[in-house]
């Protein structure tokens, strides 16, 4: 039933597909017929930066910008759901057009810009939310905010943030805001890690509550950066890294008429990079702290290689615009039976 549903959504420009399948999903959600279209995972309970995990196939953010869209997702069988990403204050993002389908790579472009409506709103979905399930938090900065000044950013969403979930993603690896992945370097990254540990600390000592915190980064870096962020995150104490986000690379869609669009790759294409960010990062970490894998997971394989490689978790976007919600459950039970055979997991 997805696979007609997805083709006649496919018949409309992509952010537009985009906003009416969120909205049909939300429609179902309050009629109860979402189990039509996907059938709930067995439980395969994982605890990760001391949260215990349903199952360890969640949501990237990206789909759900402003928890808009909350509890209908949380009623697919995700293991966890990580909404955004918020900015401070509100932003239109790029100009339109900015999402592409590359429907024959089971890949999209995009360059959405961190469009939101800001810390406010997504604050006050999150507490009116029904969903009881894992929640991630993924923050930025604002695009007219210099990367000078982003760790006021970084510190105001996560202050914002805090007493609602259960784990927070600082994002510092986005192609689509102007200097925005140069953080991911050099002392500019060591400063704002050590900055956003102490936010963190802040937090905790107001609220007598330890949230944890991870980093996603990006694709596309070589084995010295790889290397570079494993330390930096280790000595800044934080709790773990999302790897990765789009790649701004085009090898793998050479000759598609949207391979000149700028922006993010996602999808099918950055499967081997995103997987060779987690050995390099497993090299350096080990089991000292968890990886999120993200990136080109379309099918179970696809996301047990990822476990196989060390990540404790892992997320869909693109794979799940592809395949509908019943690429929780195949990516669930994959990864049910790679854990089979490896005892120590």
């Amino acid at each position: 039933m997805y696979g007609a549903l997805r083709n006649l959504l496919f018949c409309l420009p992509a952010e537009q597909a985009h906003n009416v399948a969120l909205g049909c999903l939300d429609v179902a959600h309050k009629m109860g017929v979402l189990t039509t279209f996907s059938r709930y995972p067995k439980p395969c309970p994982v605890n990760v930066m001391g949260l215990e995990f349903p199952n360890p196939v969640g949501l990237a953010a990206g789909l759900d910008k402003n928890a808009d869209h909350l509890d209908a997702l949380g009623a697919l069988g995700f293991g966890f759901i990580e909404v955004g990403t918020v900015t401070p204050l509100a932003q239109p993002g790029n100009p339109k057009p900015r999402m592409f389908r590359l429907a024959e790579h089971q890949a999209i472009i995009n360059r959405m810009g961190f469009n939101n409506e800001g810390l406010e709103h997504l604050v006050k979905n999150v507490e009116n939310r029904r969903y009881q399930g894992v929640l991630g938090i993924n923050v930025g900065k604002n695009k007219d905010t210099p990367n000078e000044q982003s760790e006021q950013d970084y510190r105001k969403g996560i202050s914002a943030v805090y007493s609602l979930a259960d784990y927070i993603t600082v994002n510092v690896s986005s192609p689509n805001t102007p200097g925005l992945r140069d953080l991911q370097f050099g002392d500019s990254l060591k400063n704002l890690l050590y900055g956003i540990k102490d936010e963190q600390t802040r937090c905790e000592k107001a609220q007598g509550r330890y949230v944890p915190i991870a980093v996603k980064i990006a694709p596309d870096m070589d084995s010295d950066g790889i290397r570079f962020v494993a330390r930096a995150l280790l000595e800044a104490g934080l709790d773990g890294v999302i790897a990765t986000n789009t790649t701004i690379s085009r090898e793998a869609v050479k000759g598609h008429q949207h391979e000149d669009e700028a922006g993010g790759l996602s999808g099918a294409p950055v499967r081997d990079a995103s997987l060779q960010v987690i050995k390099g990062l497993y090299a350096e970490l080990g089991e000292r702290l968890p990886i999120i894998g993200v990136g080109g997971i379309t099918d179970g394989e696809s996301a047990a290689e990822k476990i196989r490689a060390g990540a404790k978790l892992v997320q869909i976007y693109t794979g799940f615009i592809y395949k509908g919600p019943g690429l929780i459950r195949e990516a669930v039970e994959a990864i049910r039976a790679e854990q089979k055979q490896e005892p120590g997991l």
